[in-house]
């Protein structure tokens, strides 16, 4: 974004109060600069309450500078409702926020992800659970999200990050500089370095109870599905299986012992309709329908027009875009790393990712522990026959 509409965005969301107003606001006026400058009246029709008013003509300037500082360093981003780059899967959410602060890759939040979540307090068991699910589901691709809270969430995130080339996002209810608890602010510092910390707050924000639920709904509507892993029969894990079926995203649920405490909330939820999961392979055959979805939102934003027919003998599709034909060519017959392909094509990992979901999705591409390669039957027979001799 220009730097004015950097700035009146950073105001816009400092600015607080109900979101749909500001929301309405950049939805008539375009950019940041233009909502700012469009003077009392056309906020007072957008429905901002006098305190946002005297908030946006006043702002508070420490804060302000704070977070102008903060998004100077690298890493460190903030996008818009405006933005084409805000993330399809959460536009179409429950409460969708005004702008997320993210630091990390952005990339990744356009990438399909699940979100797992569960008890601050679990089991031996349920932490093993989490393990194991996020071990797979990373494995494949899948972006795991969580929130940085103790037991389900950190068991997850930890288990993503030892994964070779997994990816993790933590969605936050401070600032994204800040860690809570606070003796997560290590694996906040290896998530923002190897995934991405969101939030809506600005930098600086402390940790305080309403923001919690508010943050469930971010979770919720990022991720294409929502697997509970264990829950008493009243936890924050259970609101965001709600707020996901809000999204009318895909619940899923881990079953335990019915004398496990922390199984009820997942027996209820399946009770209710969320589907009673085993591993891994039972929620990504679900998501195959959200994940085209998402593909389809990924052409929109990148300009894509058809595909054209399937290549053959190695040659791209003849309707590819530039870049596309320059990442198939990168792509051999053997798997392929992300920092090979970074090296290979010149593009940046965000943009590698967002054009690899939409092959992989296509049926061009196949992933598998972060390496990616064409998928076979788009060889030519010799090359197909010697890949398979190979596995």
């Amino acid at each position: 974004m220009p730097n004015e509409d950097v700035n009146a965005l950073a105001r816009l969301v400092l600015a607080g109060g109900p979101v749909l107003p500001r929301r309405r606001l950049l939805e008539a006026h375009g950019t940041p600069s233009a909502a700012l400058g469009a003077g009392h009246a056309a906020w007072r029709d957008a429905g901002l309450a006098s305190t946002q008013a005297d908030a946006l003509r006043n702002p508070d300037d420490e804060v302000l500078t704070g977070t102008l500082a903060w998004l100077q360093r690298p890493g460190h981003h903030l996008i818009g409702w405006h933005d084409a780059d805000y993330p399809a899967p959460l536009r179409r959410g429950p409460s969708p926020p005004l702008a997320l602060f993210i630091e990390g890759d952005p990339g990744l939040l356009w990438r399909p992800s699940v979100a797992v979540v569960g008890s601050r307090s679990p089991t031996a068991g349920g932490r093993e659970n989490a393990q194991r699910f996020a071990r797979a589901l990373a494995s494949t691709g899948i972006v795991v999200a969580s929130g940085l809270a103790r037991g389900i969430d950190a068991a997850a995130h930890e288990a993503t990050l030892a994964t070779t080339d997994g990816a993790t996002i933590a969605v936050v209810g401070t600032g994204t500089d800040l860690a809570y608890p606070p003796h997560h602010a290590g694996l906040r510092d290896r998530i923002a370095a190897h995934g991405a910390v969101v939030s809506e707050h600005p930098p600086g924000t402390p940790a305080l109870r309403s923001h919690f639920p508010a943050r469930n709904r971010i979770l919720a509507g990022l991720a294409l599905g929502t697997l509970v892993v264990e829950a008493a029969e009243r936890s924050g894990a259970l609101i965001t299986a709600r707020l996901a079926v809000e999204a009318g995203r895909e619940v899923f649920a881990v079953p335990g012992s019915i004398h496990n405490p922390m199984a009820r909330g997942c027996h209820r939820l399946i009770r209710e309709g969320a589907a009673l999961v085993e591993g891994a392979d039972d929620i990504l055959s679900a998501l195959a329908p959200l994940a085209a979805d998402l593909a389809n939102a990924l052409r929109e934003r990148l300009g894509e027009t058809e595909w054209g027919p399937p290549p053959s003998a190695g040659n791209a599709p003849r309707a590819l875009a530039p870049d596309y034909q320059t990442l198939w060519e990168a792509l051999g017959h053997d798997p392929t790393g992300m920092d090979q392909l970074v090296s290979r094509t010149r593009l940046t990992a965000a943009e590698l990712s967002s054009m690899l979901l939409v092959m992989e999705l296509d049926g061009l591409v196949t992933a598998e522990h972060g390496r990616y390669q064409r998928k076979t039957g788009f060889f030519t027979s010799t090359a197909s026959s010697t890949q398979a001799e190979g596995q």
